[in-house]
């Protein structure tokens, strides 16, 4: 059975998203007979690669999923953190040799589409399975 640590980003000014989000990547855990051995909030996407971090580094995780979104905004910051994000994640898992799945959704969406794409949580924690089974 594989262990999954899960991170799950708290900021969402636009609703239910993380939620389903969250509630998704559950789903497919039990689908799949995996174990969510420990689930980390975070305040937001950018602060993901810590919590991941120190999951990675856990005798009983075999691999992480993070969840989040980021939601188009007036500036560009939605890109700043999600090249943020994505980089520091990639560093997680190459530094720790576990498998970090990136279920960020954004940036650049609006808040329809954001709620058409909450699925991605089952997709990152399906794809961090498949990883921790694959990879000797």
């Amino acid at each position: 059975m594989v262990q999954l640590g899960l991170v799950v980003a708290q900021y969402d000014k636009h609703g239910q998203v993380v939620e389903e989000m969250e509630e998704s990547a559950r789903q497919a855990a039990a689908d799949h007979d995996a174990d969510v051995v420990e689930t980390v909030a975070v305040p937001g996407s950018y602060d993901t690669p810590l919590a991941a971090d120190r999951l990675a580094r856990r005798d009983d995780v075999d691999a992480v999923a993070v969840l989040g979104v980021i939601v188009e905004g007036d500036t560009a910051h939605d890109a700043v953190i999600a090249d943020a994000a994505a980089q520091g994640l990639t560093d997680v898992a190459l530094d720790r040799d576990t498998p970090v799945t990136l279920g960020i959704i954004g940036p650049g969406m609006s808040t329809a589409e954001a709620e058409a794409r909450t699925h991605k949580g089952g997709s990152a924690v399906t794809s961090a399975i498949e990883l921790a089974t694959q990879l000797p």
